[in-house]
């Protein structure tokens, strides 16, 4: 298994797992469609789907283009609705704690918390991966996830920063507060991380780092401090190979 960041941040976030038979899936759409075309090397006959995790234009801009394309988009009916693409005989809907098969891939949702109409995370299970926890635009989440083998979670920003910043008066109070409210920051990130068994994880990678209230190189020293392993930040273009149960 493959995964390649299409995008990753605040601006747009899409990602493509991609199986070693080139069956695909992709994880949100918050991208112009061109550059999913690009990722899937102009052919969709071998996509087996799209997850989006909630309506936002950074996660689910692309939806309806996918749709059109012959792709199905698997969501929440809240997120379908709040999309206007719920009436598409494409569109497929998600329900918390059911297990569905997109392809080889079986995907269990689960709520988040986020100011969208019905936003989820994703348990993504594949031969090759085994599990893959997909956590993103939650600002945390009271769930501990048994037998991962592969993280994506969000680090959007330091608490650190962000109150530095609002000292400084480079971010609005407001803005501070819906951040807080709706993202999940480095240290609530570790905490999720230490709350579940990371005996079995290959890779854990960092999605939608915000462009101004993170630091990499801080984000990944954290990390390994706090729990004895390395983490990838996800960055535009960047191809992760070996995204098995195993390194090898």
């Amino acid at each position: 298994m493959t995964l390649t960041i299409i995008a990753s941040g605040s601006a747009a976030n899409a990602y493509l797992l991609t199986a070693d038979d080139g069956t695909k899936l992709l994880i949100e759409a918050g991208v112009h469609i061109d550059r999913i075309k690009q990722a899937v090397g102009y052919s969709f006959t071998h996509v087996a789907g799209c997850l989006v995790t909630h309506e936002h234009a950074d996660h689910a801009k692309a939806a309806a283009g996918l749709l059109r394309l012959g792709v199905e988009v698997w969501a929440s009916a809240g997120t379908h609705v709040a999309l206007g693409t719920d009436t598409h005989h494409r569109a497929r809907v998600i329900i918390p704690e059911v297990t569905v098969q997109v392809g080889p891939f079986k995907v269990r949702a689960f709520p988040v918390e986020h100011d969208a109409a019905e936003p989820f995370g994703f348990l993504i299970w594949h031969p090759e991966s085994g599990t893959i926890l997909f956590l993103t635009d939650s600002a945390y989440s009271t769930y501990k996830f048994d037998g991962l083998n592969n993280i994506i979670i969000e680090a959007n920003y330091s608490l650190g920063i962000l109150d530095r910043r609002l000292h400084d008066e480079e971010t609005p109070r407001f803005l501070r507060d819906r951040i807080i409210r709706n993202h999940m920051n480095l240290e609530t990130c570790m905490e999720l991380l230490r709350a579940n068994n990371l005996s079995a994880v290959n890779k854990i990678v960092l999605i939608h780092l915000s462009d101004g209230n993170s630091h990499e190189r801080d984000f990944i020293s954290a990390v390994r401090a706090a729990i004895g392993r390395e983490a990838i930040i996800a960055r535009d273009g960047l191809r992760i190979p070996h995204f098995n149960k195993t390194p090898f």
